[in-house]
């Protein structure tokens, strides 16, 4: 199964790569058109905003494989393995439903504007809508393979760790840490009498 997840996430990962090429291309393109030629690419801020929804999107999926999402342990880290566990799980949930709601709501409107047209490409406005539901179903099967993993036991104490610090929040902590001398024992340490 894991061979499966990480193929798909490499293909993301290359749709990712061909958008954000296509993206420059097209505003690099179209600011060399309209300063040397007074000219123009006609659907470049179209297209590159469609494409720039869709990174994102297929770029979240990825996160959410590799736990790459920014948030804080403060809680969970001070836990023992079942509350890692417990926290774990309620959280898988909770995304589960938020990832419903999202699924739903672009299901909806993908069909509402499937027959309305972009104004410049004259596309189908649903494509844009489409981003959200690629994201729903591909975060759900993830969500519950890993809830799966979660409640089976599978899952080991790095799994249980769901998201990632911020790398220079954690290097501040780190160093605010080690200076840190205990408490009454620093270099201005007082000891107030009456």
């Amino acid at each position: 199964m894991n061979r499966w997840i990480n193929g798909y996430c490499r293909l993301l990962e290359w749709c990712i790569t061909l958008m954000l090429a296509l993206m420059v291309i097209l505003v690099f393109g179209n600011v060399v058109m309209r300063y040397a030629f007074n000219s123009g690419i006609t659907v470049s801020e179209e297209v590159s905003r469609w494409l720039f929804v869709w990174m994102t999107f297929l770029g979240a999926i990825v996160a959410l494989k590799e736990h790459g999402h920014l948030g804080t342990d403060m809680l969970t880290s001070r836990l023992p393995l079942m509350g890692k566990r417990i926290c774990t799980a309620i959280a898988q949930v909770l995304m589960l439903f938020a990832t419903w709601l999202l699924f739903s709501g672009s299901l909806a409107q993908a069909r509402i504007n499937y027959d309305v047209e972009a104004p410049v490409t004259g596309a189908s406005v649903a494509i844009f809508y489409a981003s959200g539901i690629v994201f729903a179903v591909s975060s759900a099967l993830l969500l519950l393979i890993q809830l799966w993993r979660t409640l089976s036991g599978a899952a080991d104490a790095a799994e249980l760790q769901m998201v990632q610090e911020a790398p220079d929040i954690a290097g501040v902590e780190a160093l605010h840490l080690a200076d840190t001398p205990p408490l009454g024992q620093g270099p201005h340490s007082h000891t107030f009498r009456r």
